[in-house]
C-alpha cells in the first residue's frame, strides 16, 4: 500500500507557509523495511522502555541482519522471553537497559540463555 508524499517538510517549530505540493507514493514498507527477508514486526507489552518513547501497544520494525552494537535499542531473547532494551556493554559485560526508573537493569551473565535477536530500527504508534 502506498499513500501520498507531501513534498514540503513540516515545521515542528514555528509554521512554514504549506505548499500543495505532493512528491510521489511513499510505501511504508520501503520507508521502514530495508531487508524484508529479515525484517519483523513485534508489538510492544509493557512501560519498561516508555522514556525512550515506546509504549504498550506500539508496533517495533526489527530486523535481524543488522549487527548490534552498544547504544542500540534491541530486542533479546533472555532465558526464553522477549524483551525490547538498550544494549549496554560495561567492561566486557552485556547489560539490558530500560529507559524507565521503575524498572532495573539486567545484567547478562554466561550462565544465562541470552540472544540479541534483532535490532529495532522504527518505532510506529499512534499520537
Amino acid at each position: 500500500m502506498t499513500c501520498p508524499l507531501a513534498g514540503m517538510p513540516v515545521e515542528a517549530g514555528f509554521p512554514s507557509p504549506a505548499d500543495d505540493y505532493i512528491e510521489k507514493p511513499l510505501d511504508l514498507n520501503e520507508l521502514l523495511v530495508k531487508h524484508p527477508e529479515a525484517t519483523f514486526f513485534v508489538r510492544v507489552q509493557g512501560d519498561s522502555m516508555v522514556e525512550a518513547d515506546i509504549h504498550s501497544g506500539d508496533i517495533l520494525v526489527v530486523d535481524r541482519s543488522r549487527e548490534a552494537h552498544d547504544g542500540c535499542v534491541v530486542v533479546a531473547a533472555l532465558n526464553g522471553e522477549f524483551t525490547v532494551k538498550q544494549l549496554r556493554y560495561r567492561n566486557g559485560q552485556g547489560m539490558l537497559m530500560p529507559a524507565n526508573p521503575d524498572h532495573r537493569p539486567i545484567r547478562v551473565t554466561p550462565d544465562q540463555d541470552f540472544q540479541v535477536w534483532g535490532v529495532v530500527t522504527h518505532v510506529i504508534h499512534a499520537v
